[in-house]
């Protein structure tokens, strides 16, 4: 039997003022630090005690983790960052203010950006200085892996690769892994898990700093899940 906790971070400050965030290094609020505080001890009352922590680039989901863990008393469990964890990439939108944004342009088409499975919002151009190559964490991408935008099923198939060449094989020497990601990253995640189509993952909300956690048997199919 496996567990597997996912945790979206903590609220940041650009959720408290209502932006589009993507690849954005934006810190957590007081807000979402208690939350991360309060999923430590949640994921330490329940008993459970993982082998591994992975994180995406983003310091959002890195303090959230280092909260949680320091909460659990588990800060010296290996923590591996991976890139493919980020949040989706939302390109141009990145900074905008949401509702700001469906005033300018349409709140169907906002909607379409933000909860289709495969429409990509406006691109970035790589004199953009949103664009990731300008920051030094993404300098050994090839410019074919630094996005100018994310569609979901984007995001989803690049958190595939961690999830199968990354977590998987940790999972073979421990049983119980936490993954501290972003709302966009965990749909991926859940998706795999639960063999979601895509119509189910566009409509899956992940709330920030709750446990959810799944349990599997050996191979990694799904046997229950819960929130703490």
């Amino acid at each position: 039997m496996k567990k597997i906790i996912l945790l979206r971070h903590g609220q940041s400050q650009w959720n408290l003022e209502n932006r589009f965030t993507g690849w954005t290094d934006v810190p957590l609020t007081a807000a979402g630090e208690e939350e991360a505080r309060t999923a430590g001890r949640l994921i330490q009352q329940a008993g459970l005690q993982p082998g591994y922590f992975f994180t995406s680039y983003l310091r959002r989901a890195i303090h959230t983790l280092q909260i949680a863990a320091a909460e659990m008393q588990r800060d010296w469990v290996p923590v591996i960052k991976d890139w493919h964890l980020n949040e989706r990439h939302y390109g141009a939108l990145q900074g905008l203010n949401k509702a700001e944004t469906a005033q300018k342009y349409g709140e169907e088409q906002v909607h379409q950006w933000r909860r289709s499975f495969a429409e990509l919002p406006p691109l970035l151009t790589p004199d953009d200085p949103r664009y990731p190559g300008n920051d030094p964490r993404y300098a050994t991408l090839t410019a074919d892996e630094l996005p100018l935008a994310e569609s979901l099923q984007d995001t989803i198939a690049r958190v595939r690769c961690c999830w199968e060449e990354v977590i998987v094989p940790r999972l073979a020497s421990t049983d119980t892994v936490l993954i501290a990601a972003h709302g966009n990253s965990l749909r991926g995640l859940a998706m795999m898990l639960l063999h979601l189509t895509a119509t189910d993952v566009v409509s899956l909300e992940i709330p920030t700093g709750k446990p959810w956690v799944f349990t599997t048997d050996d191979r990694l199919r799904v046997t229950a899940e819960e929130y703490l």
